[in-house]
């Protein structure tokens, strides 16, 4: 794949040696030629200097031969704008945006810009290591509608098929962690002994999962 990288500051220039590294071509934008200097020295990459929602400058870094476009400099405005050029004037499909303002991650989001809120990701990071196991979910979209959590579970449950273990909480099964292994279920994967379970719902019915989960499989029925 060839992708395109708006801003060369850390996160930028991370991104660029990953990609490069797993076998992707690589072009990164910066205003500020400077910047380039946090790119390693046998970085093969091509270096754009010029603002990332500038036509010549997008060409210059091959957009219109590009599979994705990641936009993570320091300004929301300019991530989104550049973003939207990308996506709109040269048809690129893939685009992710970095946004700080989380109000306004929520409202590109809905205009069909998938986005990176950095504040609401470190917060999330954060409660997930000091908050007890459980209490805080891995994952939350956008909207803060759906979450994906870790939840723990009564070991009555150990044998339930996954599909009924959606039935009894309401929600989906996303993947057991099995053996540090993630295992995609099928409807007739059981829950096994040592798992660690994965669900996806919507946030305001994890306190009701948590709550099913901790009883037994016959308490539910009984319910």
């Amino acid at each position: 794949m060839h992708i395109v990288i708006m801003g060369c500051g850390r996160v930028g220039s991370t991104l660029a040696h990953i990609l490069e590294d797993n076998g992707h071509s690589v072009a990164i934008i910066d205003r500020d030629p400077q910047a380039f200097r946090r790119l390693r020295a046998g970085f093969r990459g091509r270096r754009v200097t010029g603002i990332g929602f500038d036509r010549d400058v997008l060409e210059e870094a091959g957009i219109e031969s590009a599979q994705a476009y990641v936009a993570v400099s320091s300004g929301d405005n300019s991530n989104i704008i550049s973003a939207r050029v990308a996506r709109e004037t040269f048809g690129v499909d893939n685009v992710v945006a970095r946004i700080y303002d989380p109000r306004r991650a929520e409202v590109y989001q809905r205009l069909g810009i998938p986005t990176v809120a950095t504040v609401r990701w470190t917060a999330d990071q954060i409660l997930r290591r000091v908050l007890p196991e459980g209490a805080e979910p891995l994952w939350r979209d956008p909207t803060g509608t759906v979450v994906l959590a870790e939840v723990t579970y009564n070991p009555a449950w150990i044998g339930t098929r996954a599909v009924d273990l959606e039935n009894a909480v309401g929600g989906r099964v996303a993947f057991f962690n099995r053996m540090g292994e993630a295992v995609v279920p099928t409807e007739d994967t059981m829950l096994q002994e040592g798992d660690v379970l994965h669900v996806v719902a919507v946030g305001s019915h994890m306190d009701h999962i948590n709550k099913v989960l901790s009883g037994t499989p016959a308490e539910t029925e009984e319910n």
